[in-house]
């Protein structure tokens, strides 16, 4: 603690030179190393958001529907009946890719942890993932570490883990992607905030001791990995699910005594965070005596214990008067608890360490005047070359089935089942759809109601045009959650980009806000909450821009909800939305061709506006017996995948003026694929009109799979043949026996 701080000193915590001066004037003296060490945690990226703020602020984030919206623990929109879903998206990148099995599941402890502390219980995990190419050395490690990680934490505490999308690129080689989501169920009046209150409220601490795991976290994912990334273990936490289910349980039980002020999860910078955020919401000061904090290891100094990132703990508000009730509810639940501290009006937070002054730092000054950055930005030289590609060029293949399988089994449009396999999807009774569906359909227990969630984004079409691959990505969430029969209600993101010191990056990360900005505001989709993960990158090797998106929506009635599969045989199959000569940024284009190029599909917002309504209509009103967004892969995909669940194909005829291959491969957006019972055919076809979404009825369910194109065989394949190639795949390609 008495070691002199130097500028050196802060350049090691990942400050800057200008910024050590700015603290210097914030305290009117060199900050001792405790004010340091929490100066860094604090205005890292990753916690001060500083080079993204100031494009944050375009999201829109208001609507009847909102109840709280970002800047809490997590967002939360209202769903009738009294209650509310509460719900976010974080990353855990970095420790991930240094130690998978136990990054992966600190990162679900952590979002678990930041919707029941606003009161919610959990009732579903969404697992979006990212890895490296196939063939590359770590590839196989990660996968199956982070996998491992994710089912070991949520299967144990409880939650099913029901959806998500895991994609394979070679840009994520030397820096993957782990973001989850969760969300969660609470009464309306009775929501939880992570604000200090109320001069003379204590503060106390709950939930697993304080070790030495983690320290530094927060400043590891605000920079980029190199050759010394393994030595970075030390920085990743360690997670026990088993505690963090006691502390859930017993932190609904407190707040159904309704006894709690404020509370929040020691997250990202651990006690730091918690505590100045905290007092930052609520205007407020705390003195804090560090001696106090319950603690594993001997010899701990105020440094090792404000910036521990040791998980299972929350800091929470609450009178004098309801202390003793809070410390006898969590010693019932055998967990730490101990009054470290209190709530004063002095503006600051005091740091006491057997009695003497560790720290003493104004809250505005770590929190509110955190640096803010407008970074430079330009627009990338490789677009030029990637958007002159001709995709008339590329030749139709030799054989268009040989291509369909290659594309069924390939790794981003394969079955998952070796991962879902692992994870439990249905403990809780509350699913409907699980994995496999456009959108995971939960039950909200209770009430006739359910709520529809997807999560995802395709990398490549940002990487050829941030904006249009942003609006995409928000909207084919929607549509998948409309797809369901589910109203799209509102959104929650995780935004994984490179260095923010690379103009390229910042243009990428400006255009992609933008797009889903605009998405937002033409679908009505509002963003609650999120994350923004920056210094996704090795070296100079920088992931493609991966804005990834979670969409919540609802179903007033559990009953109406509508797979994803076909149903039955003899059931017309109609096509909705019009499909263009758009291979460019496609599977099958990277694939078949070996080309990340061209441009992506384009996106008309009022005409996906147009099919969400329709789509909501024909559920609503019964019509549609399955309903599956056309994307990934094509027409051609989409219709194989209708087939997988209950081994029901098709057989039908594309119209078209396009080449084969183009019309059974391009991603046009706006399209679905549904199937009508023959009596429901009229009445679809009238509300499908009404909405002015372009439609054609293709032809019919049936035993077989056979697809032609203007009236000539293209496609003819066994449906066992394609259920075996897409569910067998994924494990064949990864882990061979």
């Amino acid at each position: 603690m008495q070691k002199e701080v130097t500028v050196k000193t802060a350049l090691d915590h990942g400050l800057n030179a200008a910024e050590f001066e700015s603290i210097k004037k914030h305290l009117g003296r060199v900050p001792n190393l405790v004010e340091l060490g929490i100066f860094s945690a604090m205005w890292s990226e990753h916690c001060s958001y500083k080079s993204s703020r100031v494009h944050l602020r375009r999201f829109p984030t208001e609507g009847p529907q909102v109840v709280q919206g970002p800047g809490e623990n997590a967002g939360v929109v209202d769903i009738g009946n009294g209650l509310t879903a509460v719900f976010k998206m974080e990353s855990h990148n970095h420790p991930s890719f240094i130690e998978p099995v136990q990054g992966a599941a600190t990162g679900v402890g952590g979002i678990l942890r930041d919707v029941f502390t606003m009161g919610a219980r959990p009732i579903a995990s969404f697992d979006c993932l990212r890895f490296g190419h196939q063939d590359h050395e770590k590839t196989r490690f990660l996968v199956g570490g982070v996998v491992k990680g994710i089912s070991m934490y949520g299967n144990c505490i409880g939650v099913p883990t029901v959806g998500g999308s895991t994609r394979f690129h070679e840009c994520y080689n030397g820096n993957i992607l782990v973001n989850v989501m969760t969300v969660g169920i609470a009464r309306r009046d009775a929501l939880f905030f992570g604000k200090a209150s109320g001069l003379g409220n204590k503060i106390i601490y709950i939930g697993s001791k304080t070790g030495r795991d983690g320290i530094h976290g927060a400043v590891m994912a605000s920079d980029t990995f190199g050759e010394e990334s393994e030595s970075k273990r030390p920085t990743v936490q360690v997670g026990d699910p088993f505690t963090e289910k006691l502390l859930l349980e017993a932190c609904l039980e407190i707040f159904r005594e309704n006894i709690v002020e404020g509370i929040q999860d020691m997250g990202a910078a651990g006690l730091t965070s918690s505590s100045f955020e905290m007092a930052s919401r609520g205007n407020s000061g705390i003195t804090m005596h560090l001696d106090k904090v319950p603690m594993r290891e001997e010899g701990m100094t105020p440094y090792e214990i404000m910036l521990s990132e040791s998980q299972e703990r929350m800091l929470l508000v609450a009178k004098p008067e309801n202390e003793q009730k809070i410390l006898d509810i969590l010693r019932k639940w055998d967990l730490e608890a101990a009054t470290i501290g209190q709530v004063e009006d002095h503006g600051h937070v005091k740091l006491l360490f057997h009695g003497e002054l560790a720290a003493d730092m104004p809250v505005d000054a770590c929190v509110d005047t955190a640096p803010k950055y407008e970074r430079p930005m330009q627009r990338p030289a490789y677009l030029e070359k990637t958007a002159a590609f001709d995709t008339a060029s590329v030749p139709a293949p030799a054989s268009l089935n040989e291509a369909f399988f290659k594309l069924v089994g390939s790794l981003n449009l394969n079955g998952k089942r070796w991962i879902t396999e692992q994870y439990d999807t249905m403990i809780g009774l509350g699913s409907v759809f699980g994995p496999g569906h456009d959108a995971a359909v939960i039950r909200v227990m209770g009430t006739n109601s359910a709520l529809a969630v997807s999560s995802g984004c395709n990398e490549r079409y940002c990487y050829l045009d941030p904006y249009v691959g942003g609006m995409i990505a928000l909207a084919e969430c929607a549509r998948n959650v409309a797809c369901t029969g589910a109203k799209p209600l509102a959104s929650t993101d995780c935004l994984n980009f490179g260095s923010p010191m690379n103009p390229e990056i910042m243009w990428q990360f400006s255009q992609s806000v933008d797009g889903i900005a605009e998405a937002c505001r033409k679908l009505d989709v509002p963003v609650v909450g999120g994350n923004v993960s920056l210094y996704n990158q090795t070296g100079e090797v920088a992931i493609y821009p991966t804005p990834m998106i979670g969409v919540v929506g609802l179903l007033d009635d559990a009953t109406l909800a509508v797979p994803s599969f076909f149903q039955s045989e003899g059931d017309a199959v109609l096509l909705l939305g019009d499909t263009l000569n758009e291979i460019g940024g496609s599977e099958y284009l990277k694939t078949i061709h070996g080309h990340d190029a061209g441009k992506p599909p384009a996106l008309d917002l009022t005409k996906e506006r147009n099919l969400i309504n329709a789509l909501m209509e024909l559920a609503r009103k019964r019509l549609v017996k399955s309903a599956h967004d056309c994307s990934e892969g094509g027409l051609a995909i989409a219709l194989a995948e209708c087939a997988l669940d209950k081994k029901v194909g098709c057989e039908v005829d594309i119209q078209t003026a396009l080449r084969p291959d183009v019309a059974l491969f391009s991603e046009s957006q706006s399209r679905a694929v549904l199937s009508v019972a023959p009596q429901n055919l009229k009445a679809a076809l009238a509300v499908i009109a009404a909405h002015k979404v372009p439609c054609a009825e293709i032809g019919k369910t049936a035993k077989a799979f056979a697809v032609k194109v203007n009236g000539k065989a293209a496609l003819t394949a066994d449906i066992a043949d394609i259920v075996k190639t897409h569910g067998e795949s994924f494990e064949k390609t990864l882990f061979p026996q």
